[in-house]
């Protein structure tokens, strides 16, 4: 079960595109320097300043790409924990939040093959339901977001585990192609064509609202 301090609430911004997720700014990298060298003198308080500096965007990350809340929960505190224990092993050729991200994908891309059957987008939408209102323009048109946001999780649901990470990782956090290659250890040329790939299928995918933009 995961703990408490790692159950953010939902971000409303996932009802808005991925314009309103970006990346950990490489302006906190001494801040982490500092955090980790306390961290391992043995300051606990240290990493969990790294934990609440993080939590919240690698959840919105691991729920994108999982479609369950509770399991994005699971990982990411399964991603605090092993980045705790592990922390020694830390070789700081790369950002922490991209080792970060990386022990939390590995868990949650291996925790797919094993449990294809149980990817279900049920939980991403159910605080993103409309309100009752009097106004019925305004509900009609909350019923219409509703449902967009629901064929782009769809959309992002059937790509395959390797192109959905991509994705994930590029348009809901806004990385890099550098920084994705870095979290998934792959070349830059595979980052770009996974990505094509995936936006050319979602794209098929979501024909039918697009064509109404």
């Amino acid at each position: 079960m995961a703990s408490d301090s790692l159950r953010p609430q939902p971000d409303s911004r996932l009802r808005q595109g991925a314009s309103g997720l970006r990346a950990p700014q490489g302006a906190d990298a001494p801040d982490d320097a500092r955090c980790i060298d306390a961290a391992l003198a043995g300051d606990a308080d240290a990493f969990g300043s790294l934990v609440l500096r993080y939590q919240d965007r690698l959840y919105n990350s691991l729920l994108q790409y999982t479609g369950s809340r509770e399991d994005a929960q699971d990982y990411a505190q399964e991603a605090f924990v092993q980045a705790f224990v592990k922390l020694n092993t830390f070789k700081r050729n790369s950002a922490f939040f991209t080792w970060l991200y990386r022990i939390a994908f590995n868990q949650a891309a291996s925790g797919a093959r094993k449990r294809r059957e149980r990817t279900s987008l049920d939980s991403l939408t159910e605080s993103g339901a409309p309100q009752p209102t009097d106004h019925r323009a305004e509900a009609q048109q909350d019923m219409i977001d509703q449902e967009r946001v629901q064929l782009v999780h769809a959309a992002i649901s059937e790509l395959a585990d390797d192109h959905r990470q991509v994705v994930v990782l590029r348009e809901f956090d806004g990385f890099d192609y550098q920084q994705i290659a870095e979290v998934l250890e792959i070349p830059i040329g595979t980052v770009r064509s996974r990505l094509f790939r995936a936006r050319m299928q979602m794209k098929q995918r979501l024909a039918p609202i697009l064509s109404e933009g």
